[in-house]
């Protein structure tokens, strides 16, 4: 958590001048507003570099700065419809479901992070700064690029599968007993069906000759899913779990947030932290995702709350001093 927090109110004109005065001390600005609303503040690519001819900028938004539907408001659940993943996500047959969340708000910055790296490498090689206009649903498209291509080249139009996949059979998850108990389960390979078979039903059933193969158990899914629920109605969540891992089935409880801050991986990886922050709470953060033997991440401070670092940055980064900075809160433009 190494972010600090700033807070302008970029409705006063005065807070223009504060924007473009860090911008001289930045290597990256980075927005998401809808677009052309940072050139109506007088802050635009071009803007920024009267002040650092090398800086980089990246524009994050739904549709891209430009084109017919680049006015197109929402939220990622949006980005997600337009870019096919609503219709991809719920049982086949049904009306769909969409990913949880909107979707490529999640996805779109695992696109701008390499683009920035690239850009800032040119950067160190040319001294050339940069713009990247990054459209979220364009982003969100490469995750669906076997099926576009697959479609390109067979006609077929991908529909959505529930929990199925079209390479593993059994893959879904089953209810277990007790409230709200599930477990994922996926075969990946003939002998793990076989193990799972003996589990859920004996020998009988492990040695049928009809599920042998992928292609088998694909023509008998639903036969084998309800087998396998019927099974999981029964079982304790965490003991099925268990016991499928340990014949080396794929398994997993369906973990809820509580389930996931008491999961030992999670622990042993020292995934979530407690960070206590200046109103008292101490709320659980998530570590870096990385583990970088150079440049390991520090987690030292909380989330900022809003302006919670106004004055140090206004200091340390655009060379205000007091004075200043206290003539521009008396105007209102910190918050």
């Amino acid at each position: 958590m190494g972010k600090l927090g700033l807070a302008l109110d970029l409705s006063r004109p005065q807070s223009r001048q504060v924007v473009l005065d860090l911008a001289r001390w930045a290597d990256v600005v980075t927005e998401s507003f809808a677009p052309g609303q940072m050139e109506k503040w007088g802050l635009s690519y071009a803007e920024f570099q009267k002040y650092n001819p090398a800086i980089i900028m990246l524009s994050s938004c739904l549709m891209g700065q430009d084109g017919p539907l680049a006015r197109t408001a929402g939220f990622g659940n949006i980005g997600a419809a337009a870019s096919g993943f609503q219709v991809m996500v719920g049982r086949d047959g049904a009306e769909p479901v969409g990913p949880a969340g909107p979707y490529t708000d999640f996805v779109a910055p695992r696109f701008s992070l390499p683009l920035l790296l690239a850009a800032l490498d040119h950067r160190r090689r040319t001294g050339e700064g940069g713009y990247i206009d990054a459209a979220q649903a364009e982003a969100g498209l490469q995750f669906l690029a076997p099926l576009i291509a697959d479609y390109a080249a067979t006609g077929r139009v991908a529909r959505a599968l529930g929990n199925r996949d079209p390479d593993f059979a059994p893959h879904g998850v089953f209810a277990c007993a007790g409230n709200e108990a599930w477990l994922a389960i996926a075969v990946c390979s003939d002998p793990q069906w076989k193990a799972l078979a003996g589990i859920v039903g004996g020998e009988a059933l492990a040695n049928d000759p009809r599920f042998a193969s992928l292609s088998g158990r694909k023509a008998h899914e639903d036969e084998i899913e309800a087998v396998v629920a019927d099974w999981a109605r029964g079982q304790d969540l965490f003991q099925a779990e268990a016991a499928l891992q340990a014949h080396g089935i794929p398994a997993h409880v369906v973990a809820t947030a509580q389930d996931f801050a008491a999961d030992p991986q999670i622990g042993a990886l020292g995934h979530l932290i407690m960070q206590p922050e200046p109103r008292g709470r101490v709320p659980i953060v998530e570590a870096s995702r990385f583990r970088l033997s150079a440049t390991p991440a520090r987690l030292d401070r909380s989330a900022p709350q809003t302006g919670r670092d106004t004055d140090h940055i206004l200091r340390e980064f655009a060379g205000y001093d007091d004075a200043r900075i206290a003539t521009l809160k008396q105007a209102g433009v910190l918050r």
